[in-house]
């Protein structure tokens, strides 16, 4: 599966809940379920897990209370990556870091845990390679 990158700088191809990738396996719902809940603190019903990814119209998505989505979608941007607000509130409230959750969970993250719950929404890296490739602000300067 090609990469697809979210509004935020997630990995929706990667990510267990993407539709793609739930609909080839089913489990993946209990699976993020306890996952997210041990590495995030938040718990999400497996029944209710299920997402388009933020690029489709009329998604079904997960987090649905998102902030960083309408913000990009309202200023014309394909990402946070290419905003001049470049990292601002609504963006820090997502960022994701393996280093930040190991020193949060005071323990190593084990690699396949790392691979399902974190590398999919680890966004700070991919964003700033997309800075650094030569993404110019255009909008909120």
């Amino acid at each position: 599966m090609e990469p697809v990158l979210t509004r935020c700088g997630y990995r929706c191809d990667l990510c267990l809940a993407y539709r793609p990738n739930l609909e080839s396996n089913p489990d993946n719902r209990q699976i993020l379920s306890d996952g997210w809940f041990t590495y995030f603190g938040f718990r999400i019903p497996p029944e209710e897990i299920l997402c388009d990814g933020c690029l489709a119209e009329d998604a079904q998505l997960v987090d649905t209370a998102c902030p960083v989505r309408p913000c990009v979608i309202e200023r014309g941007l394909p990402n946070c990556a290419a905003c001049g607000q470049y990292i601002c509130a609504k963006l820090e409230e997502r960022m994701v870091s393996r280093e930040e959750v190991r020193q949060r969970m005071r323990a190593e993250i084990p690699e396949e845990d790392y691979q399902r719950f974190i590398l999919p929404y680890e966004n700070k890296p991919r964003l700033e390679e997309i800075r650094a490739a030569g993404t110019q602000p255009t909008a909120g300067l």
